[in-house]
């Protein structure tokens, strides 16, 4: 099966490092920001890092909020990535208050708020779980408790339902949701693409669902 996987082109994101780190991989990767092309895929990316105002807004110019939402409603798989898993959520309070795509429910707000803790996040870190039954047939298939992956953030996630939290992660003793599961749909808080070969294996697990429905 020759997969498509289509990575969302709106101006914002670090896309060349994600292409790299698919290209390790045999699928059809495709840049783009085309309703038809998007809707089409096998499996969607929506990169970025930057502000989730910016990220909305540039949404919005290419006319992809509904197409996204269309596409989430689809149950293929899609990977929200850094500022690409805060968009998922309905809001978010970075600056000013935002709405987001609504699809996980939720808000995204400041890592903490103590002064002492230096922002943003940015370091290697672990994720966990206290059930690593919860990562079978998920994009962490085989991936060790504890593990670490690189973080490069400011504010987190805070979705209403936490059985959909996949793993969570400490910063100086804050506790925040570092991946989301909700059916087909992930984000992650960490960039896999910059995680080495354990970052790696994930996005292999994520290209591995496509086609399993």
């Amino acid at each position: 099966m020759n997969k498509k996987i289509v990575i969302v082109d709106y101006d914002i994101g670090n896309i060349k490092s994600i292409i790299n780190a698919f290209k390790h991989h045999s699928v059809e990767l495709i840049l783009s920001s085309d309703r038809d092309v998007i809707l089409s895929a096998d499996a969607v990316v929506l990169p970025g890092v930057g502000a989730f105002s910016q990220g909305m807004k540039n949404l919005e110019k290419k006319g992809l909020v509904e197409v996204l939402k269309e596409y989430a409603s689809k149950d293929k798989p899609f990977l929200g990535i850094c500022l690409g898993m805060q968009l998922l959520f309905s809001k978010s309070y970075e600056f000013s208050e935002t709405k987001g795509l609504d699809i996980i429910s939720g808000t995204v707000e400041i890592l903490t708020k103590d002064e002492k803790v230096k922002l943003p996040h940015i370091s290697w870190n672990e994720i966990f779980t206290e059930d690593i039954n919860l990562w079978e047939n998920t994009i962490f298939s085989d991936i060790p408790n504890s593990s670490d992956v690189y973080f490069v953030h400011s504010y987190a996630c805070i979705p209403e339902d936490d059985s959909l939290v996949l793993s969570y992660t400490d910063y100086c003793d804050n506790k925040f949701c570092s991946t989301i599961k909700k059916g087909n749909i992930y984000g992650c808080q960490f960039h896999p693409e910059k995680s080495a070969s354990l970052g790696l294996k994930i996005i292999k697990n994520f290209i591995e669902m496509v086609g399993k429905n």
